[in-house]
């Protein structure tokens, strides 16, 4: 699976130049992950809210932040830098949506995922393909483009915590490891959520295919 964030090596290199006082690794270690900073933005925003912001101001929002709180970051690194990068992105997010959004459909004030853009469809296409199965081919769903939009859909369904953690392995491309830092949760517990929530989406997606209402949840 590919990554989202800069190797996290040299990452590590050029904060441990930050550290030794080098004000040039500074902008080196903040303009190395605006690419990644924008994609976040990208997936996170609501398309709504797109069409009013644009995403490369709230990046430059983030990245201003960044710059400013980055030796409060080095004296108390709780978790790697770049989810302490994806956490400042998550709150301009949030943000984001309070001053544009005048009626949600689920509460911003906590962390809620969104149905991420259908452009970013080699990510669906490749949650669609381990979706895939004897049950659920994209055969079964006419084309896989179809089965793409139908995922799409499906995720923008779900509960905040279920969407949210396969936007997180899939459109974020975090690992269980990150996932579960940037949750709190143990690797265990945030493994176990991420297999039901893909159980949940293979369980909608069945249902849109049969016109069946899906099974109920008693987890």
């Amino acid at each position: 699976m590919p990554t989202a964030w800069p190797d996290p090596d040299q990452t590590e290199d050029l904060l441990r130049q930050v550290r030794d006082g080098d004000s040039q690794a500074v902008n080196r270690l903040i303009e190395r992950h605006r690419q990644a900073v924008h994609r976040l933005v990208q997936i996170r925003l609501d398309q709504k809210i797109l069409r009013r912001v644009d995403v490369s101001d709230v990046v430059q929002e983030v990245l201003v932040e960044a710059n400013r709180r980055l030796h409060d970051y080095l004296g108390n690194p709780v978790m790697p830098f770049h989810l302490w990068l994806r956490h400042l992105a998550r709150d301009h997010i949030i943000d984001a949506h309070r001053r544009h959004r005048q009626s949600a459909r689920r509460s911003v004030d906590r962390e809620q995922p969104l149905a991420a853009p259908a452009d970013l469809d080699h990510s669906t296409r490749e949650l669609a393909i381990q979706l895939s199965d004897q049950q659920l081919t994209p055969a079964a769903a006419a084309t896989q483009n179809e089965l793409a939009r139908r995922i799409e859909r499906g995720i923008s369904e779900l509960a905040d915590p279920d969407a949210e953690i396969i936007l997180m392995r899939h459109y974020e491309h975090l690992s269980n490891q990150e996932v579960a830092q940037a949750l709190g949760l143990t690797q265990p517990a945030a493994s176990m959520r991420y297999l039901r929530a893909i159980r949940k989406l293979r369980a909608l997606l069945s249902a849109d295919l049969s016109h069946r209402p899906p099974p109920r949840d008693t987890t």
